[in-house]
């Protein structure tokens, strides 16, 4: 077969397959780039994406008989790929060692889950809480189905049955009245 740069990948992966070598060379050359860049920009590490680049393609070739015309060979080889850059992050080869003042470090950092923070979280929350129940029944009832339900404003309009506008117009009064209140 003449395995000219103008062929598609599933009819070079077919000759490859076939025992036409200059088919993988095509292949090769096609995509060499974009593999070896997908890797580095994985990594960061040009010695670990050479290394890389060279196992996916030894991969490449040792699984060439398994490739299904179905599966594009770019779409192919990029999930061996992938596959390999997954292989490494579980095997935490990529993570340096900790620095040797690490515990000291950590203890240097604050707890952000102190009693004090917790405290105060919980009496802003109850505050907000207290601050929902004082607003008049019509924009309480907005206030909880936007926030709390998430919903959009023609479906609050459509369970309240008042109009958009109207709905919008509550929205807004309640949550001045609440800013007003959560700043005092």
């Amino acid at each position: 077969m003449n395995s000219g740069a103008d062929a598609s990948d599933d009819v070079l992966m077919l000759a490859w397959t076939g025992g036409d070598a200059a088919a993988f060379e095509v292949l090769y050359a096609r995509h060499r780039g974009p593999l070896y860049r997908f890797l580095l920009r994985q990594i960061r590490d040009s010695a670990l994406a050479d290394e890389f680049f060279q196992d996916v393609w030894q991969r490449v070739i040792a699984a060439r008989h398994g490739w299904k015309p179905e599966a594009a060979f770019s779409t192919w080889l990029f999930r061996i790929a992938h596959n390999r850059l997954n292989d490494h992050w579980r095997g935490l080869k990529h993570r340096p060692a900790a620095p040797e003042d690490g515990d000291e470090r950590a203890a240097r950092v604050p707890d952000p889950t102190t009693p004090e923070r917790e405290l105060s979280e919980f009496e802003q929350r109850r505050r907000l809480q207290r601050a929902i129940e004082e607003l008049p029944q019509e924009q309480r009832e907005v206030v909880l189905l936007r926030l709390e339900q998430e919903l959009s404003l023609e479906d609050i309009g459509a369970i309240t049955g008042a109009g958009r506008e109207t709905v919008k117009s509550r929205l807004r009064y309640a949550m001045d009245k609440l800013r007003a209140r959560l700043t005092e």
